[in-house]
């Protein structure tokens, strides 16, 4: 059964299952933080990004850039890297105007 699984999911042992496995949690905490985003739109009647929004996308992108590492691919660990930058920044953004508020 182990062979068939490998076979399907391109890995060749079980450390590298359980880091494919590892990378498609993290993709699903991504693809996440989209449906929360499209629910708070549905409920407002407009386009809104709430604050899980930001805490899914640091989730799966810290998630997925350990992927990527272990991968050691330089295009995915590039991509989530900026992207980390960026949600943590927004955040960052977000707390501030609430401390100041």
């Amino acid at each position: 059964m182990s062979e068939v699984i490998f076979s399907w999911l391109k890995v060749a042992n079980w450390v590298e299952f359980w880091w494919v496995m590892i990378g498609l949690g993290g993709q699903l905490l991504f693809t996440a933080r989209f449906l929360v985003q499209w629910i708070a739109s549905e409920r407002a009647g407009k386009s809104v990004v709430p604050l899980a929004f930001w805490y899914f996308s640091i989730a799966g992108g810290v998630i997925l850039f350990a992927y990527a590492l272990y991968r050691q691919d330089p295009v995915f660990i590039l991509g989530q890297s900026m992207g980390l930058f960026i949600y943590i920044r927004n955040l960052w953004l977000i707390h501030a105007e609430n401390r100041n508020a």
